[in-house]
């Protein structure tokens, strides 16, 4: 099983940036998709965006060009940066890991799952 720390959620005004990191302990981070997805108040967890081992990534047409994920494998760390930040940004983000070295874009997909960091855009 892998343990996954989220960091890097705040306050920040429409049009900002901010990145997030999660941070991997346990299982090997190597060989495994990762991916984030959000939830915001009243609505279901959606899938934003997922890299696979190979560096592969997707991402959701609602953050497409304005969002990027990477990942840092000598880290055990995956990032999403996220840039151009709209008020319907806002929820709380979660790193996943993948079951599989291939992303994936849906939940199910996904075995591991980080605590959340709440990311709040102010307009």
């Amino acid at each position: 099983q892998v343990q996954l720390v989220e960091s890097g959620g705040g306050l920040v005004q429409a049009g900002g940036s901010l990145r997030l990191s999660c941070a991997a302990s346990g299982r090997t981070f190597s060989g495994y998709a990762m991916g984030w997805f959000r939830q915001a108040p009243g609505k279901e967890r959606e899938f934003v965006a997922a890299i696979g081992w190979s560096g592969i990534t997707y991402a959701a047409a609602s953050v497409k060009g304005r969002f990027t994920i990477s990942r840092d494998n000598g880290k055990n760390t995956v990032y999403l940066q996220m840039n151009s930040l709209k008020p319907e940004d806002t929820a709380v983000y979660y790193c996943a890991a993948g079951r599989t070295s291939v992303a994936a874009t849906t939940a199910s997909g996904f075995g591991s799952w980080g605590q959340g960091t709440q990311v709040t855009v102010s307009s």
